[in-house]
């Protein structure tokens, strides 16, 4: 017998970091919780569209820190910053807490699964082929430095009456080797005929500890 696991939770912490960073006692850890992810929903959706890679949360006693690595930052920025005070402004009036917010650039978003996913989805969704859109999303990621590249795709494809599964992949990766950086994503294609799930693996380089 085999499982499958997130190949993010099964590297941290030594080579992937929590993306929610807090401390709760046992009676208050369950409200906490709920919290983290009503706020990430919350920003999921404020944000939508705007090339969003991670948001990592860290609450402290006072005001709660929020990191947005996007590929864009004007998109989340606005002029001078007004999208920033904006999304401040909302967060503090739904969940009644001070927040601080932090944007971040990706340097490579041609290597990131979740916009890589995001990409595929979006263009699935236009009714582009999609053999085509996912094979240019794996050359453009090799072509950044990515050792490898995975993607599956699952649903109608094509529009046809039986759903099937089709996978797609260049370069070759260690599964098992827990330093590998590997980033992993999903994401769901919203058709005229039904949801096409998609999956991505992409394995970037090797972390070695520094002495």
């Amino acid at each position: 017998m085999w499982h499958k696991v997130s190949p993010i939770s099964f590297r941290i912490p030594l080579v992937k970091t929590w993306k929610s960073s807090w401390y709760a006692d046992k009676k208050d850890y369950a409200k906490s919780a709920v919290a983290d992810i009503q706020m990430r929903d919350f920003l999921k959706k404020e944000l939508n569209g705007k090339l969003v890679w991670d948001i990592r949360l860290y609450r402290g006693q006072e005001e709660v820190t929020v990191d947005i690595f996007t590929a864009k930052p004007a998109m989340v920025n606005g002029k001078e910053g007004e999208g920033v005070a904006e999304l401040v402004k909302k967060l503090e009036k739904k969940f009644g807490l001070k927040f601080s917010v932090n944007v971040k650039e990706i340097k490579k978003p041609e290597i990131n699964a979740t916009l890589v996913a995001d990409s595929v989805a979006r263009q699935i969704e236009k009714r582009m082929p999609y053999k085509r859109v996912i094979k240019m999303a794996i050359s453009r990621a090799m072509e950044k430095g990515a050792k490898w590249v995975k993607v599956i795709a699952g649903g109608r494809l094509n529009w046809v009456e039986i759903a099937r599964r089709e996978t797609y992949k260049d370069g070759n990766i260690p599964t098992q080797t827990i330093r590998a950086d590997i980033d992993y994503a999903t994401d769901r294609a919203e058709t005229v005929y039904g949801t096409i799930g998609i999956k991505v693996w992409i394995y970037k380089w090797q972390v070695f500890k520094k002495k």
